[in-house]
């Protein structure tokens, strides 16, 4: 087995997944790191977005385009104000350019410990498959 690990799909395309175009949205937005790893039967992407409750996530397929959108949302008591933010964006927002190879309409997810996991197969014409050889 084969497996290709890209540490930022930014910089460099893989075979199955790329970065698409700048986003449709005006406001600003976090660009959460993100592993691809890819295998003979798909490929899984690890999206790191802390403090992104299930409800605060979204994970939308249009054509050939998966957005992964999420809202952080962390509880502050009202008597607190916070004097100092490193962070100032409250959305996180990554789009990749689907292969025809992979089969969206198969793509599971699971967000556990601010940590997204995103398993794309390949389509059924795109898998290793045995061919059985005969005798004659």
């Amino acid at each position: 087995m084969n497996t290709t690990v890209v540490k930022s799909p930014e910089t460099g395309t893989t075979p199955t997944a790329t970065k698409s175009a700048a986003p449709a949205r005006d406001e600003r937005t976090l660009l959460p790191p993100v592993d691809v790893v890819e295998d003979a039967t798909g490929i899984t992407l690890y999206a790191d977005l802390p403090g992104v409750s299930r409800e605060g996530l979204q994970l939308r397929v249009e054509g050939d385009t998966l957005a992964i959108e999420g809202e952080v949302r962390l509880a502050v008591p009202q008597e607190m104000q916070a004097s100092h933010a490193e962070v100032q964006q409250s959305r996180y927002r990554r789009l990749f350019t689907l292969s025809k190879e992979l089969d969206a309409t198969k793509i599971g997810a699971e967000l556990a410990q601010g940590v997204l996991r995103v398993r794309i197969p390949k389509a059924e014409h795109a898998q290793p498959r045995r061919i059985e050889v005969k005798v004659a």
